[in-house]
């Protein structure tokens, strides 16, 4: 089992910042990838960023190149996501996630992960 818990979210002012952080327990030794998913309401959930555990390889979605990044500490036990430049669509709760034997570009189809977080929640006001 592993346990994922999210924290940093918040209110923020279009093309303000905020800092998401995941802590991962448990049985992380198994996964190989972590992801951020975020889904706003009456929207399905959709893959924002991963990021391969081992070697560091990340992957984002279209929407949130050059403005968002994953990253992961030294431990490799907690992943963060920068969020800069906010715009109103990035408006959601964000959840962590984590995968077992999950690469490439399916690192962002959550339905490949094993566990999730309960989520945080961002938004982003004009």
């Amino acid at each position: 089992q592993v346990q994922l818990v999210e924290s940093g979210g918040g209110s923020v002012q279009v093309g303000g910042s905020l800092r998401l952080s995941c802590a991962a327990s448990g049985s992380t030794y198994s996964m190989n990838v972590m992801g951020w998913f975020r889904q706003a309401p009456g929207k399905e959930r959709e893959g924002v960023a991963s990021i391969q555990i081992r070697d560091g390889i990340t992957y984002y979605t279209d929407s949130v190149k050059g403005r968002f990044t994953i990253s992961q500490d030294n431990a490799k036990t907690t992943v963060y996501l920068q969020m800069n430049s906010l715009k109103a669509e990035d408006t959601a709760m964000y959840y962590c996630a984590a995968g077992r034997g999950v690469y490439g570009g399916h690192s962002l189809d959550g339905r490949r992960y094993a566990y999730w977080g309960q989520g945080t929640q961002v938004t982003v006001s004009s």
